[in-house]
């Protein structure tokens, strides 16, 4: 099996060193102090009312992480919003939709492009069908979503956070398999903000990580993803995975993290030819070169969003989220106890309605 990493080597670098600690990381320790001192203003302004933060009619989840990159987030996510629908409770999902085109604030719909809303936006709508939102500023999304949809119960925010201008009910913290990396500050570390957090709120918070290097307690719980038994396409063709595994298949990939859906790939009994990593949210309109006699393209689910506009052809392995049992009982419990109440705000007395 090939592998190809297109992605820049100061990006493949620099995700090198924010794995352990050495003399890059120690290079750039004096920038992530600055970047600290920053982060502890900011949260201080927002501690005293300084900066405003707007509180929402309805109960508003965060879902998101303290480092760079992709942890898992959209997925849970998605996971959430199906749980939240079976429980018959009306939900929405608001977005900053990254990577994609202008930063106007728009509703998603069918004919969407990833191009226009962002590609984890889209993904998050085809698998859900509700209500999708996405907007530079995210409490102004959420106002035009509750505007469009009244009858909305919860909204999950998709990344956010950092963003203490939202104020929220409850936090799911999503750490992937590098858990917090080498453990400092951007940009010497992954972290975007100190770890363990120095960020004192009411706010409650639920863990979920991929790895062994997640935090551990009550409010833990590990996840772990599989890739489902089909491939589906476009048109709506479904194919199951092992079908492809006697044919001459490329394999794409441009997420944060795409070694791992080529190894989910090779654990499922495929071996593409080559295996092409991009960088994240990277625009597929053109498919890389690939070995002559490749029968069929695979790509994540993600990427399907952008692949399918120009090559309806290639197949889409989807993503299936397996949550610890209790998560979902956890987080129920936690809604359950702030259900009907105001969110909780981390000023006092500048919020917006």
């Amino acid at each position: 099996m090939e592998a190809s990493d297109a992605r820049p080597q100061w990006q493949i670098r620099l995700l090198s060193v924010w794995q352990r600690r050495g003399i890059a990381s120690a290079l750039l320790r004096p920038v992530s102090m600055v970047f600290g001192v920053l982060v502890a203003l900011r949260q201080s302004l927002y501690r005293c009312g300084v900066l405003k933060t707007t509180r929402l009619p309805v109960t508003v989840v965060v879902v998101g992480n303290v480092v760079v990159g992709g942890g898992g987030k959209t997925p849970v996510v998605i996971a959430l919003a199906e749980h939240l629908r079976s429980r018959g409770i009306a939900v929405g999902v608001i977005s900053r939709g990254y990577g994609r085109r202008g930063r106007d604030q728009r509703k998603l719909t069918a004919d969407s492009l990833a191009d226009d809303v962002g590609d984890e936006p889209l993904l998050i709508f085809r698998r859900t069908g509700v209500p999708v939102w996405v907007g530079p500023d995210r409490a102004e999304a959420a106002k035009a979503l509750l505007a469009e949809f009244p009858q909305t119960e919860i909204l999950l925010c998709d990344d956010g956070m950092q963003d203490l201008a939202l104020a929220r009910h409850l936090e799911v913290c999503v750490f992937g398999s590098a858990g917090i990396g080498n453990g400092l500050l951007l940009p010497a570390g992954p972290l975007r903000e100190p770890w363990p957090s120095r960020w004192t709120t009411t706010v409650p918070r639920l863990f979920l990580h991929a790895g062994s290097q997640g935090p551990r307690g009550p409010a833990s719980f590990q996840m772990h993803r599989t890739l489902d038994p089909e491939l589906l396409r476009a048109d709506g063709t479904r194919l199951p995975l092992g079908d492809l595994a006697g044919r001459q298949t490329c394999a794409v990939a441009a997420i944060a993290n795409p070694q791992a859906f080529f190894a989910m790939l090779e654990q499922a009994g495929l071996r593409p030819g080559r295996c092409i990593a991009l960088a994240d949210h990277a625009s597929l309109k053109e498919l890389p070169a690939a070995p002559q006699g490749t029968t069929d393209w695979i790509c994540t689910e993600k990427d399907a969003t952008k692949i399918w506009a120009h090559h309806p052809e290639v197949w889409a392995a989807r993503l299936s989220l397996h949550l610890e049992p209790g998560f979902l009982e956890t987080f129920d419990s936690a809604l359950d106890l702030n259900r009907g109440e105001r969110p909780v705000s981390l000023g006092h007395g500048h919020s917006t309605a």
